[in-house]
């Protein structure tokens, strides 16, 4: 089975900071390597992997400020589908712009859809609901206009996050400082806990992070550690009593929620979109409405056993879980295009008068 991942191109594959697309790719492409599957990787040139590079784009364009998104966005794509033919399959995770080049090849397209950025590109995935093959990354992040092949969650490299038996003194925020995230929203949490913030991740809105998080951090209540590479993730997700994650927006899944669950830490969340199919409420963590609700919780972190929290992790959300269910995945897709080839094979036969 030749598998073509076709990546974001924001970011390298795998992000040295921020980039959970372009992680999951690269966290999925690495294992199916593992298990024998013949990858080839479409990333930037940076990128680092086992399978096999191919690239037109040098680095990420977020991280190059001469680049155009555009023009980096256009030729990647156009570089996959140009060798198509050379694959049995197409896993594109790079949004709905592949799908309007996968009608002008016969090999099958897989998307994961990794969340709605506005309600105007449904207007793409229903013009191939039919032709394609659509991945949820969690049942709340579903269209009902969409039909799906299966709903298939994140998975981390457990081994990269280290269990921590003991309960932390501090909370955590782990996120892009912006609103949907809910920067603003974990500084009350934790001065109404009247408990010590560290604070990390990439700005993504200045003026947000200008006139709700800046003025807050003072180094000794609110902390910002920046946009921080994996060991210190580690480390500051491991080392917390809870990670805090009051999202003001639908969020299809949440990568730091399992990594911190990885690590033995607790959450505590809004009730909102994917959380409630991460979080066991009262067992990994809380599940709150309001901030003066989930500043309440914070002292009922203590009582949660975060063996719980790591074996969760371990059983739902591990790469290896992820990567079979992808296999899966595959297999139904060509299976179901080798009946379609057929038919059309028997049709055409057909059509030219053969008894068949």
């Amino acid at each position: 089975m030749k598998i073509a991942m076709l990546a974001p191109v924001a970011w390298r594959t795998p992000p040295r900071h921020y980039g959970p697309w372009e992680l999951v790719t690269s966290l999925l492409t690495e294992q199916l390597v593992k298990m024998g599957l013949d990858v080839t990787l479409f990333a930037t040139q940076d990128s680092l992997t086992s399978a096999r590079l191919r690239s037109v784009v040098k680095s990420g364009y977020e991280e190059d400020p001469h680049s155009d998104a555009k023009v980096c966005e256009s030729l990647h794509i156009a570089n996959c589908f140009e060798s198509a033919e050379e694959f049995d399959l197409i896993h594109n995770h790079f949004d709905f712009l592949p799908l309007c080049y996968s009608k002008l090849t016969k090999t099958p397209l897989l998307t994961t859809i990794h969340g709605f950025s506005s309600p105007k590109i449904l207007a793409v995935y229903k013009r191939y609901n039919t032709s394609g093959n659509y991945v949820s990354i969690s049942d709340s992040d579903r269209s009902e206009q969409l039909n799906y092949l299966k709903t298939i969650y994140h998975g981390i490299d457990i081994d990269r996050f280290t269990f921590r038996k003991e309960r932390g003194k501090y909370l955590i925020f782990f996120g892009r400082m912006h609103h949907d995230k809910g920067a603003l929203e974990a500084i009350k949490i934790a001065q109404r806990a009247s408990m010590e913030l560290v604070m990390a991740g990439p700005i993504q809105d200045q003026e947000y992070f200008k006139t709700c998080v800046a003025p807050y951090i003072d180094n000794k209540n609110v902390h910002y550690a920046g946009s921080v590479g994996p060991a210190e993730r580690d480390q500051l997700l491991g080392e917390a009593l809870a990670l805090l994650h009051p999202i003001n927006f639908n969020e299809p899944f949440g990568l730091s929620v399992v990594e911190a669950m990885a690590c033995g830490t607790p959450t505590v969340a809004f009730n909102r979109g994917s959380m409630p199919e991460l979080i066991e409420h009262g067992k990994t963590g809380f599940l709150a409405q309001t901030t003066e609700e989930a500043a309440r919780y914070i002292d009922q972190c203590i009582s949660i056993n975060r063996v719980n929290c790591r074996n969760r992790a371990e059983q739902r959300f591990s790469v290896k879980k992820m990567a079979e269910q992808y296999a899966e995945a595959y297999t139904i897709i060509l299976e179901k295009d080798a009946v379609i080839l057929e038919k059309d094979a028997v049709s055409m036969q057909r059509g030219k008068g053969e008894v068949v």
